[in-house]
């Protein structure tokens, strides 16, 4: 089963010290259809930024696709289905991977938290390829490595006060209003709140 059971819910909830609509809110802003594709991959999304900055710009000229000094969503895969956007994205990595696979798997996020592979260790793991591995178990997976992501960086309290804002900057990054996170998950969270 990959999903995130009630009981793992309950669990993070009680580590982070905060109430699972919380965590349910973050599940729901993330990756809204779940962390795996009908396949069995984890869900990523390649960001191109990201692997030009690891790989010193060297692949911007000729892959300009999938490695540009400059966060951009006009390179994100296209399609008219999740499925097909998320397929999309799979290829785009596998095309970074034959460049430069460490840095191709730390420039994705990935799982039902949309973790970025380069915080690994901050999750808790040794290597990004271990943080990788623990992506293709379960979604209960993706929720341990949150938990020590946000314990790890000190965003527990920004979720215990649903300071969305606070812990969007530190999550999502300091372009988070742009995608409108803090008010999606404020959003979230007041539904989720509603059905427990």
């Amino acid at each position: 089963m990959k999903d995130i059971t009630e009981a793992d819910f309950a669990d993070a909830a009680n580590l982070l010290g905060c109430d699972v609509a919380t965590i349910k809110a973050v599940c729901a802003v993330e990756a809204p259809r779940g962390g795996f594709l009908d396949d069995g991959r984890p869900v990523v999304l390649f960001e191109g930024h990201k692997f030009s900055r690891m790989t010193g710009g060297r692949f911007d000229r000729l892959h300009p696709t999938i490695s540009y000094p400059s966060w951009t969503r006009a390179h994100y895969a296209k399609g008219a289905t999740s499925a097909i956007r998320m397929a999309g994205e799979w290829a785009r990595l596998a095309q970074a991977v034959a460049l430069d696979r460490d840095a191709a798997l730390k420039s994705a996020s990935w799982g039902r938290f949309q973790i970025m592979g380069f915080n690994h260790d901050a999750c808790g793991f040794d290597s990004v390829q271990a943080f990788v591995n623990a992506m293709y178990m379960n979604e209960g997976a993706h929720l341990k490595a949150f938990v020590m992501l946000v314990k790890n960086w000190g965003i527990d309290d920004e979720l215990r006060h649903r300071d969305w804002a606070a812990f969007a900057r530190r999550y999502n990054g300091p372009a988070y209003e742009q995608n409108a996170y803090d008010t999606r998950l404020a959003a979230a969270y007041e539904q989720n709140r509603s059905v427990a």
